[in-house]
């Protein structure tokens, strides 16, 4: 062997093994040394038979994850098994998945080489990138069902509401029975109440600002309506550049100031909270700060912290950031990032 070829055989990062006909190991690297236990490594050069079965798991078919049908170690020169995904039981690691190639390098003497790479890095990357794609979809449905919901209570349910207000109103014009009109009149303030809930469950479902004006209409609509119920004053400014932004990024960025606006009003026992929306170095940056309660860093706040996750989840899928500080007295100020499109596209 070479010294170049030594070199990369001692120094590879990929396990390397070599067998001969009969299967007994006529090398390996350190890569593959640490893979396999101290007994098992003896079997191998003792030329135990199946002596690989005592640290492998099996390796993944058409048919199966894991099998031990149609061994590669018994069939090397199958079309089938020059690659393949295999599952050891390392030393210190467990069960770790490896890309494994199995091939004759010497068909005079029948010389075998296994080469195999961990996996793990890249199923890891594999994973998060699939759990991604599944929340920016359930979120989606979420926001596209929400949108339909509100839609529905809107112009189905709150019309025939309106409608059988106004019949009642009518009524109270048909007769003059006092205890009547009495009952008329509450029963037309009872459903004037209830429009006016469906309205505002509909408004917080999907608030077709948002969808018509986009953020800077949706955002004010909103703290209005917050004033109103809640008495919760919400100092609104924005710096935003144009009117308009793909509308996932704009749901994002509403979602997550809905909830911390609510989080404000539900823990911070302040009057009044800053919200401040603009555009600074290639990213839209939404800031929501009161000067409440507050809490001490790295604890959960108050409540069950699910609200405080959400936000961050949105943001990340968004490619953005979300950061918290907060100080036992002085308040909370929440900040979020979110990179523009075409700055997204550059990246």
């Amino acid at each position: 062997m070479s010294p170049l070829m030594m070199k990369l055989f001692e120094n590879s990062r990929e396990a390397i093994f070599f067998f001969d006909r009969t299967g007994r190991a006529l090398a390996m690297n350190p890569a593959a040394e640490e893979i396999v236990s101290e007994d098992v490594m003896m079997k191998l050069y003792q030329g135990s038979e199946n002596a690989l079965c005592g640290t492998c798991r099996g390796y993944t078919s058409d048919t199966e994850q894991r099998t031990c049908l149609d061994c590669y170690m018994k069939m090397p020169d199958s079309e089938g098994h020059t690659s393949f995904q295999v599952y050891l039981e390392t030393r210190n690691k467990g069960v770790v998945p490896y890309a494994g190639s199995f091939h004759v390098v010497d068909p005079e003497d029948g010389t075998r080489v296994f080469m195999l790479r961990d996996l793990t890095p890249q199923l890891r990357v594999q994973e998060r990138l699939y759990q991604n794609k599944m929340m920016r979809h359930v979120i989606e449905a979420q926001e596209n069902e929400r949108k339909r919901l509100s839609r529905e209570l809107h112009d189905s349910v709150a019309q025939e509401l309106m409608s059988a207000v106004i019949d009642l109103r009518v009524l109270k014009y048909m007769t003059d029975d006092e205890t009547v009109l009495k009952k008329v009149k509450q029963t037309e303030a009872s459903m004037t109440r209830l429009l006016d809930d469906i309205r505002n469950l509909s408004v917080e479902l999907r608030p077709a600002a948002l969808d018509d004006f986009g953020l800077e209409a949706a955002f004010r609509s909103h703290f209005k309506r917050v004033e109103e119920s809640y008495g919760l004053v919400v100092e609104f400014s924005s710096g935003l550049a144009r009117k308009r932004y793909p509308s996932d990024i704009e749901t994002v960025i509403y979602r997550i100031c809905q909830e911390a606006v609510l989080n404000a009003l539900k823990y911070a026992q302040v009057d009044t909270v800053s919200v401040h929306l603009f555009e600074r170095g290639g990213m839209i940056r939404l800031e929501v700060e009161d000067e409440g309660e507050g809490f001490e860093a790295g604890s959960d706040p108050i409540g069950t912290g699910l609200g405080l996750y959400g936000m961050r989840e949105r943001a990340e899928l968004a490619g953005g950031t979300l950061s918290v500080r907060s100080e036992p007295g002085i308040g909370t100020k929440v900040l979020v990032q979110i990179p523009m499109p075409e700055f997204q596209e550059k990246e």
